[in-house]
């Protein structure tokens, strides 16, 4: 390309939305819920669908314990005019923008919002499959076997768990706690545990990211259970070597996390 010679990028042009009638909106409406219902992620995040000129906005909230009920919108559902009876499922980014995460019908839609384990919406997907497999043999929590540091696998199969399953599983967490770094699962960072106390009520797990150029960066969140409580806590990067530190650290803030 010669110097002084210009780059025209032509944006792609944006479906073309089908305007709805009132029973068709109905309709759509009750199988985004029905197909919610099947999911145990979604439902523990009280998902909630609203219509809005046309659209369908999936609205949840992330930590619903003892918290004033705050609803925040992480997908959009647009009824397309071509292929008919075709959804689009965009997430927000930056700001009153959409990005495109996938079509389908409604049902597909919402498999694709639950089983998400990179963090497009939540990241829990793998612990979601896990649930409904628990779900069929009326359990609660599976059994799951710490073989060494950091691995955890089924007592049953011997698969290799995600951090998530584990921290259910395992450790007891409850679902909204596991989600509550929601910033770094947006990210797309990878959650590793490090460190876990013998009694399973300190959990120190990193989440990590490589940019363009190979740096790698990341956060620290340690999970801890106090007063009979479990909660999530960012730990100042030069105080998350270990649990004791990141504890320490914690406790000299009067348990405030860092950031």
């Amino acid at each position: 390309m010669r110097w002084g010679q210009r780059y025209n990028y032509v944006r792609p042009a944006r479906p073309k939305a089908r305007s709805l009638k009132a029973d068709e909106a109905e309709q759509i409406s009750t199988r985004l819920k029905a197909a919610i219902g099947c999911s145990p992620i979604l439902s523990a995040f009280g998902l909630r669908v609203s219509s809005l000129r046309g659209r369908f906005y999936l609205e949840w909230r992330w930590d619903p314990v003892d918290q004033p009920e705050e609803v925040s919108s992480h997908g959009r559902i647009t009824p397309l005019a071509q292929p008919p009876g075709e959804l689009l499922l965009e997430v927000p980014y930056g700001r009153n923008q959409w990005s495109r995460a996938g079509t389908g019908s409604p049902e597909q839609l919402i498999k694709l919002v639950a089983g998400d384990t990179k963090g497009t919406f939540h990241g829990l997907g793998a612990l979601d499959k896990s649930l409904q497999h628990a779900a069929k043999t009326g359990l609660e929590r599976m059994s799951v076997e710490q073989r060494k540091p950091g691995e955890f696998v089924y007592a049953e199969s011997g698969k290799p768990c995600s951090v998530q399953e584990t921290l259910y599983h395992f450790f007891g967490l409850p679902i909204h706690v596991i989600a509550q770094p929601i910033g770094w699962y947006s990210c797309h960072r990878t959650p590793r545990i490090v460190e876990s106390s013998d009694d399973r009520m300190r959990v120190l797990v990193r989440f990590t990211a490589t940019s363009w150029s190979g740096e790698c960066f990341g956060g620290t969140c340690l999970y801890l259970k106090r007063q009979e409580r479990w909660g999530a806590h960012a730990i100042k990067p030069n105080q998350s070597q270990d649990v004791a530190t990141a504890e320490t650290w914690l406790a000299r803030r009067n348990w405030a996390s860092w950031g």
